[in-house]
């Protein structure tokens, strides 16, 4: 199956790539552009990415980018609750890809606190989220299971964190995955960007994307909110 192959909304468009380098490069390159017109507009860009270790790739090309990174805030739409030395941590995960070189000049907003609970930690990055400027750029990933930014299934907040117009901005989320312990942007603030991507390579993705295509239950395959005019799918074999 081919990415053409779908049936996509009205307003959804998609981008196919030889490979995962490819798509990293042509990925980092929009990003960059779209981050450099916002700059020239208003003197500051914001960026929102996934984690993961699918992104790796596109975080190395961007940092490459020639762009003022000093006037880019670059923050996640979701974050594991665990230190940021933890391998699993994806604000480490950014400082060692994406934050090099004169990308390490972007500011830089964690989701992740040392608090007593999950519960404390979501609500000091929801605090935190206040001061975050409009968002032009998201950059969202999808699971096999149709979750998208750390929007699980069956997870206990998740009706309150899929409210399109929800107040509250970061929800704590308990994954199927290990480590469990997640937060996450809700659903309104994720869909307030400018500019939303959602990136995917392999077969099984698109077969979950095709799969949400056909159904509208949103808490079922919460990606499916942001089955959306104007966002772009990249994807690669």
């Amino acid at each position: 199956m081919a990415i053409s192959e779908l049936k996509l909304p009205q307003g959804v468009s998609a981008h196919e790539f030889k490979s995962p380098v490819l798509l990293a490069e042509g990925l980092a390159l929009n990003v960059a552009k779209q981050l450099s017109d916002a700059i020239d507009a208003r003197g500051t860009a914001t960026l929102v990415v996934s984690g993961g270790r699918s992104p790796v790739a596109f975080f190395q090309h961007l940092a490459k980018q020639t762009l003022d990174w000093s006037k880019v805030v670059v923050t996640l739409a979701d974050e594991r609750w665990v230190p940021v030395e933890h391998a699993d941590s994806n604000a480490g995960l950014l400082k060692r890809y994406l934050l090099q070189g004169p990308a390490a000049k972007a500011q830089f907003l964690s989701l992740y606190s040392a608090t007593a609970n999950l519960e404390q930690a979501a609500e000091q990055a929801d605090r935190l989220l206040a001061e975050l400027p409009p968002i032009d750029v998201l950059i969202l990933g999808m699971g096999d299971d149709g979750h998208t930014a750390s929007l699980f299934p069956n997870s206990p907040h998740l009706s309150d964190a899929l409210k399109a117009d929800g107040t509250r901005r970061c929800y704590p989320m308990l994954a199927p995955t290990v480590p469990h312990q997640r937060l996450t942007m809700s659903r309104a603030l994720l869909a307030s960007a400018k500019y939303t991507v959602l990136s995917i390579s392999g077969q099984s993705k698109l077969t979950t994307l095709n799969t949400a295509l056909a159904g509208d239950d949103v808490a079922a395959m919460p990606i499916r909110a942001f089955l959306q005019p104007t966002l772009e799918i990249y994807w690669c074999p």
